[in-house]
């Protein structure tokens, strides 16, 4: 098993109660690795009760890169959570320590 960060970095932002994660493959090379093995169902799982609403993710090959739009994920919204940082900068680190099988 390997982390996600060993492959992709990411970005993030958020607007009230949604955060939007995107990855980004370091090597064009492995989006279609990236893109077969980190499905939303793996996502969903990873973050578990963290995220209360769906995950919808959207392919950008062009960028090798995968957007995961995550609804009720942040308490309410930044502004009105009373938990410590939860904004999408701090779920996209989570979503960095991913564990996804080693590339054959």
């Amino acid at each position: 098993m390997m982390r996600l960060a060993a492959l992709a970095h990411a970005r993030s932002g958020d607007k009230g109660d949604t955060s939007q994660i995107s990855v980004i493959a370091h090597d064009p090379a492995d989006y279609p690795f990236l893109a077969a093995h980190l499905t939303v169902e793996r996502v969903a799982a990873h973050f578990g009760p963290m995220i209360e609403g769906p995950i919808r993710r959207y392919e950008l090959p062009a960028l090798g890169a995968l957007n995961f739009v995550f609804e009720r994920a942040l308490a309410g919204g930044v502004t009105r959570a009373l938990t410590l940082d939860a904004h999408g900068k701090c779920l996209s680190g989570v979503m960095l320590a991913l564990e996804l099988p080693d590339p054959q």
